[in-house]
């Protein structure tokens, strides 16, 4: 894919050089595909020009994830296009972009037309459309060659970007203004998936040349005419904005913020000191405080059952119970809170770093006074994959501040501040119990869970009476989308636990995992995968080795780690091995590439320093990111699969700590039972 770096202006401002492959940033919110150049439009995801460039509008916001490859490769190749001529422009606001799956979601309470990039949906979401949008646009350009040659558009194909009919061919861009004046038929028969010989290849990613050389724009390198820069102390929830020094000019006191806004950064930050402003956190917003609810809640009262099957009270053995708990989990992305606001005549112009662009534009809205038809909202790329964009809490302070100062207003929160402000996924306390019967194979499961938000993942073992329950925590702190999610809590417990059953029943865990499969043959068949790749040698003591797996997202993947205490007392993982079965690789590239990033940031986030919460604000938490001499070797293999394909950001993430405690379990005989992992109170 070819890639054009175009300077383009946005809303008469400044040329930002912001995107890549000829797209341009829609010029007015709400308006649907805007044809240039002569292009022609060909539904609400895709157009043709007279060179034959293809343009597909992407609705998903690209976080380093590569959806703005793997989307219009999913187009290219129903259509049958020639990719180095594919070109994407991010899809305008409209009824036809909205995420068909946010319902997976409905624990951060999205509308059912929202446009969210999260919880691995993107491929899953928009394949069908896409792949729809393509066959349409075939059918229109065959018909109209068939025309031309006097013979009828099922006679006719497509390749490489041109329709052909027995040795005889017309380029798209040729037919293009004709074949966009008739009627899309009526559900256009799909070819074979990878029929346009683009699906299942990984090719090169398009966002990786500009994010290279430094070309590629996020949000803090917008540049607009006559620009301020400004700087805030934010109020963490539950807290108040008790003073400040009133003498310091250009001063801003907002709702749970204080700004100071001044010619550069340097000068908008020295304000803010200087006013000192005073912020009260809520006492009871701290870890013992959060530690104590999820203690009451899973020792009782009311949850809401996940999951019910046969008859818990007939079943008789010895059993065995396990309680992991997980602190709150911290975003470790690189980019800190940031946001661009522009008013003028009326109209506000914002640009933020947006995985939830709808939402966003209602909250500036809201934030400066304004309905939401007067906010124009520019959702750039996202730095940083882990979701803390799913929640732009730079987007409505810096929307205030234009609309109250009259000026075009930056607002970049530093990164220690922005790390205090996170949004991390829900602390969660986990008890699983099993009852054992005469052979040492459970015949009940019983698992509560207090704490942890989002959708449930599949409980994958056949165990005759099961009950997974949820007890909902009120916690005190502000918490968000983390990617991984509930799959990531629930693996944990349900794997390390299932490890402990295994021992404690004298089996080896990979056969006691494989017995429990019955009803699931793509799990059972990526857990062979990495056991046989990965060398298993039955994770006896002293082994080091240690196995996890999980079915979620409509995927499955199992890893195999080998890992270890060392003499410094913190855990190490030498060696990763994974196997993948997510149906149809679009890309098989992008997904290894997602397995590797989702394994170092669960790593990275199970090996790091706890997150204290104290007067509502995250504090005390270090990044433990494995440096490079100390990154484990990483193997990814993908299990071909004809099934449709499933998401994949949170796989790696998700199975990554069950996995290398069991492994450090295997080596020492010390079982972690907490995240991030403390050695020294290991069991």
């Amino acid at each position: 894919m070819r890639l054009d770096r175009r300077t383009l202006l946005v809303g008469g401002g400044a040329g930002l050089g912001l995107l890549v492959a000829y797209a341009a940033w829609p010029r007015r919110y709400g308006s649907g595909l805007q044809p240039r150049g002569g292009e022609r439009v060909f539904g609400p995801y895709l157009k043709i020009a007279p060179d034959g460039r293809v343009t597909v509008a992407v609705p998903q916001v690209e976080t380093g994830q590569g959806v703005w490859t793997a989307l219009p490769q999913i187009l290219a190749d129903e259509l049958g296009a020639a990719w180095e001529t594919v070109a994407v422009e991010p899809a305008p606001a409209g009824p036809h972009y909205g995420n068909a799956l946010r319902a997976e979601l409905r624990a951060y309470e999205f509308e059912e037309l929202e446009r969210v990039t999260a919880g691995a949906t993107s491929v899953r979401a928009f394949e069908q459309p896409l792949r729809q949008a393509g066959a349409a646009a075939r059918a229109m350009l065959c018909a109209e060659a068939g025309r031309r040659w006097g013979v009828t558009a099922a006679e006719c194909d497509t390749e490489a970007g041109f329709v052909t009919h027995e040795g005889k061919r017309l380029p798209f861009g040729e037919l293009a203004e004709a074949a966009a004046q008739r009627s899309p038929p009526n559900g256009a028969t799909l070819r074979p998936a990878g029929s346009g010989k683009l699906l299942g290849q990984s090719l090169p990613r398009l966002d990786l040349p500009p994010k290279s050389d430094g070309s590629f724009r996020f949000a803090g390198d917008v540049r607009l005419p006559g620009l301020r820069y400004a700087a805030a102390a934010l109020v963490p929830d539950g807290g108040r904005l008790t003073g400040y020094d009133r003498n310091v000019r250009n001063i801003v006191a907002g709702d749970q913020w204080l700004a100071a806004v001044g010619d550069t950064s340097w000068a908008a930050a020295e304000r803010l000191k200087r006013a000192a402003p005073r912020i009260a956190g809520p006492a009871s917003a701290n870890s013992a405080a959060i530690s104590e609810m999820l203690g009451d809640l899973l020792a009782g009262g009311e949850a809401e059952v996940l999951l019910e099957r046969g008859d818990l009270g007939a079943a008789r053995g010895r059993q065995v119970e396990g309680l992991y708990r997980l602190e709150p989990a911290l975003h470790l992305g690189l980019e800190p809170l940031t946001a661009t606001a522009r008013y003028r005549n009326g109209k506000l112009e914002v640009w933020a770093p947006s995985q939830s662009p709808d939402r966003t534009r209602e909250i500036a809205a809201r934030a400066a006074g304004l309905p939401v038809t007067d906010v124009l909202l520019y959702p750039m790329p996202v730095g940083a994959p882990d979701g803390r964009a799913l929640n732009a809490d730079a987007a409505p302070i810096a929307a205030a501040l234009a609309r109250r100062t009259g000026a075009p207003i930056q607002l970049a929160i530093a990164p220690g501040q922005s790390l205090r402000h996170d949004r991390p996924r829900a602390p969660a306390a986990v008890r699983c119990r099993a009852t054992l019967g005469p052979d040492n194979y459970p015949l009940a499961w019983e698992e509560r869970r207090a704490g942890g938000e989002g959708s449930e993942p599949a409980f994958p073992y056949a165990v005759p009476a099961l009950r997974l329950e949820q007890a909902r925590a009120d916690l005190p702190i502000a918490t968000g989308y983390l990617r991984g999610g509930n799959a990531a809590v629930a693996a944990f417990a349900r794997e390390c636990f299932l490890d402990e059953l295994a021992r404690a029943g004298g089996f080896e865990p990979l056969a006691f995992r494989i017995a429990l499969l019955g009803g699931q043959p793509r799990l059972a068949q990526v857990l062979q995968t990495a056991a046989a790749i990965g060398g298993w040698d039955g994770g006896g003591p002293g082994s080091g080795m240690g196995l996890a797996c999980l079915s979620a997202y409509g995927s499955h993947i199992a890893l195999l780690a080998s890992a270890s205490i060392g003499p410094d007392q913190k855990v190490r993982a030498d060696r990763l091995v994974a196997a993948v079965d997510c149906g149809r690789a679009v890309n098989p590239g992008l997904v290894r590439q997602q397995v590797e990033g989702g394994l170092l940031a669960g790593l990275a986030r199970a090996t790091a320093t706890a997150a204290t919460i104290r007067a509502g604000l995250v504090d005390g938490a270090v990044s433990a990111a494995p440096r490079l001499a100390r990154t484990p070797e990483i193997v990814v293999e993908i299990v071909g699969s004809r099934a449709g394909p499933g998401g994949v950001s949170g796989l790696g993430d998700a199975v990554l700590a069950p996995a290398v405690a069991n492994a450090v379990a295997s080596a020492t005989g010390r079982r972690l039972r907490s995240l991030p992992f403390d050695p020294m109170s290991a069991a």
